[in-house]
């Protein structure tokens, strides 16, 4: 097994928009965090429950380029300094996407330098690369909003698509039930501060959790979820808030964690990655790592920390230097955003 090296000092700046967070970055060497600006929208969305897109768009306009000027200040460089630059181009909200392509085009251009175009998949995967070297071939858990996929990556950039969710993602479904119990958007941590005061005593459905694949499937617990819910509520039935995340979460992590299990059993490495908002989810990592020291001990779990599991422009920093060491083309400026772009496509 062949651990990543970089041999060259490189400085990247890196832009994050494909959803609700406007970021830039400066990463040096594909480790080093010079600067991480994060301009968060989430107060401007949870009125509605969820990220409206046209918002979205809206505050990546107001909020790139005064990010940008944050992120060269902090990191006290100057564009004669970089090496590239680097953009999420997918997947992603189109309009939020196209926001920071511009960007990255409009200074790729004027400053004669390199366009990489970054998946944001592979962003979240190598968030971990910031944490300590990556062993290759690693699997990676990447869960979020938008996503749940089991992944092995067997060389820089080489993905290999062992399961994804055939419905709702882990954290669109947390963000679900969360209204229903009257959490504001996003969901998440509330869920789970709650969960780890509570038992898991409803006994949820662990979709798919004994088939012969590695796929998942959420939709079936969120209905779950929501008929206990609304059928107690018809009776005049009271039910404990902590107890149902408790047994939300519990149903979710034996899912995710048993899956995974099966999977390291299959495909033999020496570093499982957890990436992606949900990565951030105390009782998935707590259930994660238990699992891990009984079954593989001998396998490194990584995680990064809280600040680099949502989305941030340092993992596309970091998941650039990456394309620098491999050798991976740069974009031209016909780059534009593919907001279905999958990891076996890039």
């Amino acid at each position: 097994m062949n651990v990543l090296k970089n041999s060259r000092r490189e400085l990247i700046l890196a832009f994050e928009t494909s959803c609700d967070e406007t970021s830039v970055a400066v990463i040096e060497s594909g480790r080093q965090i010079l600067s991480n600006i994060i301009a968060t929208q989430i107060k401007s969305h949870q009125r509605f429950g969820g990220v409206v897109p046209e918002v979205a768009s809206r505050h990546h306009v107001e909020q790139i380029l005064h990010c940008t000027d944050l992120a060269l200040t902090e990191a006290q460089v100057g564009y004669e300094d970089l090496s590239a630059i680097a953009v999420t181009y997918g997947p992603g909200l189109v309009g939020s996407l196209l926001i920071g392509i511009s960007a990255a085009k409009a200074l790729a251009y004027a400053h004669h330098l390199p366009l990489l175009p970054i998946n944001h998949l592979a962003g979240h995967i190598y968030a971990a690369q910031l944490v300590k070297p990556l062993v290759y071939p690693f699997m990676a858990l990447v869960v979020s909003g938008g996503h749940t996929e089991l992944v092995l990556v067997s060389a820089p950039n080489q993905f290999e698509l062992l399961g994804e969710t055939r419905d709702d993602a882990a954290g669109e479904a947390y963000d679900k039930i969360g209204r229903v119990l009257g959490i504001n958007y996003p969901a998440g941590k509330e869920v789970d501060r709650l969960a780890h005061l509570g038992r898991d005593t409803f006994k949820f459905p662990r979709a798919m959790i004994d088939e012969d694949n590695f796929d998942f499937s959420f939709s079936g617990l969120k209905s779950a979820f929501i008929n206990r819910v609304h059928h107690a509520s018809q009776i005049g039935e009271t039910l404990a808030r902590e107890d149902l995340a408790a047994s939300f979460q519990a149903s979710v992590g034996e899912v995710l964690v048993t899956k995974t299990m099966h999977a390291l059993a299959q495909y033999p490495v020496e570093q499982l990655v957890i990436a992606g908002g949900v990565a951030a989810n105390q009782g998935l990592r707590e259930m994660m790592s238990a699992n891990l020291a009984t079954n593989f001990p001998e396998i490194e779990l990584i995680v990064p920390p809280l600040r680099l599991c949502g989305d941030n422009a340092a993992m596309i920093g970091a998941a650039a230097q990456v394309s620098l060491d491999t050798g991976a083309p740069a974009a031209d400026l016909t780059l534009n955003a593919d907001p279905s772009l999958d990891l076996v496509r890039y």
